[in-house]
């Protein structure tokens, strides 16, 4: 049960250390607000046409007598509706890390380097475009089985009592997960660990990883709150990348204030 409070305890302290760096904060938020603006429109356009869409995929429902076909069609509106949402939380890391990859990869090495004893950080030796390229594979590949389990969590759903007390709480530390799986592959992927590597260490830790991935996921759930969580988020998954590789951290980097004083005497 440690791991779940050093896990949260990532989190809030990458929150800190954006705050304490303000113009790598304010540069790291673009990406977030362009993303936030695609998905508010795909949500939007998912709001106003899943009606229809599930009057089409339903004909069979025309000829209920009573109240029961709109009913159920409401009820399966409402479910794609919260498909869509869950699906957006799953993916919206993924795309907002592509959009500002060269933001977050930059955040990442500063923080590495403000943890690391000699003041370095590991740097890739890929180019830029491949670098890219890999990003979006694996995203691709996360995302994969981040629908397959949201797909059985959607049909468990339907299971009484079950689908309505365990399966949301096992769909939230499922996004938690793949939350940390997404934003601790920068630093990660900066070490020159495949996806592979990668799921096999975040897996030897779970409660560690779902510590920092499932609060994540659940302030993710609420409007803007991603855009201004993920520069703090990325900083966050640094440090935990940092303690499930066991790599030794020196002292915390002296606040900007303090090393203007510093500098003065």
């Amino acid at each position: 049960m440690r791991d779940l409070g050093a896990g949260f305890k990532y989190l809030v302290e990458g929150q800190r250390w954006v705050a304490r760096h303000g113009r790598q904060y304010g540069v790291a938020l673009l990406p977030g607000l362009i993303a936030l603006v695609l998905y508010a429109a795909a949500l939007v356009a998912l709001a106003i046409g899943g009606a229809d869409a599930v009057t089409w995929a339903t004909p069979f429902a025309d000829h209920w007598s009573g109240p029961w076909g709109g009913l159920f069609r409401g009820f399966l509106t409402a479910v794609l509706f919260a498909l869509g949402l869950l699906l957006a939380v799953l993916t919206f890391t993924a795309v907002t890390l592509l959009i500002g990859q060269p933001f977050y990869d930059s955040l990442s090495e500063r923080v590495d380097a403000s943890q690391s004893p000699d003041g370095t950080a590991p740097r890739s030796t890929l180019t830029f475009w491949r670098e890219l390229w890999l990003s979006a594979r694996d995203s691709v590949r996360v995302l994969i089985r981040a629908t397959l389990w949201g797909l059985l969590l959607f049909a468990l759903g339907f299971l009484p009592f079950v689908g309505q007390t365990v399966i949301p709480v096992l769909g939230f530390f499922v996004t938690g997960f793949f939350l940390a799986e997404e934003l601790t592959s920068i630093p990660l992927q900066r070490r020159g660990l495949d996806l592979r590597t990668r799921l096999t260490l975040l897996r030897s830790r779970r409660l560690l990883v779902w510590g920092y991935g499932t609060p994540l996921g659940l302030a993710f759930l609420v409007p803007f709150v991603a855009v201004f969580l993920m520069p703090g988020a990325v900083a966050g998954a640094t440090l935990l990348a940092r303690d499930l590789l066991g790599e030794e951290s020196g002292p915390a980097e002296p606040e900007p204030a303090a090393r203007e004083r510093t500098t003065d005497r």
